[in-house]
C-alpha cells in the first residue's frame, strides 16, 4: 500500500529518498503511532511529513500529494470556539432585494462591540434568519450566512465581504515559491527593475577588450579578465494572505514564483489584510514566530524597493481605528504601521490583484492609494512594468 505513497510523493516532485521512506516504515513498525486511541490518519500525516519532508517550503506540495493520494481526507484541526457550534449551524441561504439591503441599518464600530457582548450574555439558544441574535441566514450583525452591512461574522464562510471582524481560527498556507509559470512575462517585467553591477573576483572573459588589446599588441595574444554581473537590486516583499486573497493564491504564486528567480537579494514576510506591529514567515507558525514590524523597519535600510501585493478590501476600520483588526485588538491603527514602512522604505508599490474596474467602488482601497500616494499597480503585465519603472527611478 505505502509503495505506491511513495511513488506518489515523487510524482509531485518531492525530493523522498529509500531511506527516509525506509524510516517512516521502522517507525510504523515500532508502533509510534499506537498510543493511546490507536493510530488515525492524522498521526500517519504528522508521522509521515516528520520523516520525509526535509524542507517546510515543500509543505505544501505534500500536503496536494498526501490527500491526492488518500482521496481528499482532510486533516483535523483544534479550532476552539465559545461560540456554540448549533448557534451557527446553517440550514437556510438568505436572499434579499437591493431595496431590503438598503433598508437594513449598519452600527458604529464601538456600539458593534458593545451589543455583541450583551448578546453573549443574553442569548441561550440557537437563532436562525432573525435580526437579533448570533446565529445564521438573517440580518443581525452576529453570526454568519445572512446579509448585514457591516458586522462581525462568526465561523461559516463569508460572501458579502462586508464583515468587519471574523470571529474564528484560520489556518493560511504559504504562497509556493517553485511554482512553474505558463509564462515569462511576469519575468520579463520584474527584471525592468533590475540594476547589473560589476563585483567580486575576475572571473569573466572581457572579450571586447581582449581583441582590442591584443591588436594593439601586434597580434600577440593579451587576455583581459572582469569581475561577473551581479543583480545589486534589494527587494522587500510584503504579501497579503487569506480570507479574501484566496481569490488570487494562483496568481500571487506565480509572481512569487518569478521575484524569487529573477531578484537575488529577495525578502518576503506575510500579513493579512493590513499589516500592524507583527509580520511572519511562515503561516502555520505565524502565532508562535512573530517579527515584530519594528525589526523588519530597522534591519532592512533605504536601499530596499518595498513591495506590498495585497487586495486591500477590507473593512476601513482595519485600517482607521485601533483594535480593527479581524483577528485581534491591534493597539495601533494599520495607518500607523503603513505610515512607518513608507517612511523607511521610500521606494514603495503596491500590487493589487483585484481587477482594477473595481477599485472605486471599495472604501478601503481608496484609503489604501491615499497612503501609498497612489502608487498603486493591478497584477497585470502593464501594471507590472509601470510599477518596476517607478521603482527603478
Amino acid at each position: 500500500m505505502l509503495i505506491k505513497f511513495f511513488y506518489t510523493l515523487r510524482a509531485a516532485k518531492l525530493q523522498v529518498s529509500v531511506q527516509e521512506f525506509l524510516s517512516l516504515l521502522g517507525a510504523l513498525r515500532q508502533g509510534v503511532i499506537a498510543d493511546e486511541g490507536g493510530p488515525t490518519i492524522d498521526k500517519f500525516y504528522f508521522l509521515a511529513r516528520t520523516c520525509l519532508v526535509k524542507d517546510e517550503a515543500q509543505f505544501d506540495k505534500f500536503d496536494r500529494a498526501f490527500g491526492a493520494y488518500f482521496k481528499g481526507v482532510e486533516m483535523l484541526t483544534d479550532f476552539s470556539q465559545d461560540v456554540p457550534l448549533e448557534w451557527l449551524r446553517q440550514h437556510l441561504e438568505l436572499e434579499l432585494t437591493p431595496e431590503q439591503k438598503a433598508a437594513i441599518e449598519k452600527m458604529g464600530w464601538d456600539e458593534l462591540m458593545e451589543t455583541l457582548k450583551k448578546r453573549f450574555e443574553e442569548q441561550k439558544e440557537r437563532h436562525e434568519g432573525g435580526n437579533r441574535w448570533i446565529g445564521t441566514g438573517g440580518t443581525s450583525p452576529f453570526g454568519n450566512s445572512g446579509y448585514n452591512p457591516q458586522g462581525i461574522r462568526i465561523g461559516g464562510k463569508g460572501g458579502n465581504k462586508s464583515a468587519v471582524k471574523v470571529w474564528e481560527q484560520r489556518a493560511y498556507r504559504d504562497y509556493d515559491d517553485n511554482l512553474e509559470l505558463g509564462t515569462r512575462n511576469i519575468k520579463v517585467a520584474l527584471r525592468r527593475l533590475r540594476r547589473f553591477a560589476r563585483e567580486g573576483s575576475e572571473l569573466e572573459l572581457n572579450l571586447d577588450d581582449t581583441i582590442h588589446k591584443t591588436a594593439a599588441n601586434a597580434g600577440l595574444l593579451d587576455i583581459r579578465m572582469q569581475p561577473e554581473r551581479h543583480n545589486k537590486v534589494k527587494v522587500l516583499l510584503l504579501m497579503d494572505v487569506g480570507g479574501t486573497m484566496d481569490e488570487h493564491i494562483h496568481r500571487v504564486e506565480e509572481l512569487f514564483s518569478a521575484a524569487k528567480t529573477e531578484f537575488k537579494h529577495l525578502e518576503f514576510y506575510y500579513f493579512h489584510n493590513c499589516v500592524y506591529d507583527f509580520v511572519w514567515k511562515n503561516n502555520r507558525r505565524r502565532y508562535a514566530e512573530k517579527t515584530p514590524t519594528w525589526d523588519v523597519i530597522r534591519k532592512y535600510n533605504k536601499d530596499y524597493k518595498l513591495i506590498f501585493i495585497g487586495d486591500a478590501t477590507m473593512s476601513p476600520y482595519e485600517i482607521l481605528q485601533p483594535g480593527g483588526s479581524v483577528e485581534y485588538n491591534n493597539e495601533e491603527a494599520g495607518a500607523e504601521w503603513l505610515q512607518r514602512l513608507l517612511n523607511a522604505f521610500p521606494k514603495h508599490a503596491w500590487i493589487n490583484p483585484e481587477p482594477q474596474g473595481v477599485w472605486q467602488y471599495r472604501q478601503s482601497i481608496a484609503l489604501i492609494q491615499q497612503l501609498v500616494h497612489q502608487k498603486m499597480f493591478p497584477l497585470s503585465i502593464a501594471g507590472l512594468e509601470s510599477a518596476m519603472r517607478l521603482l527603478s527611478k
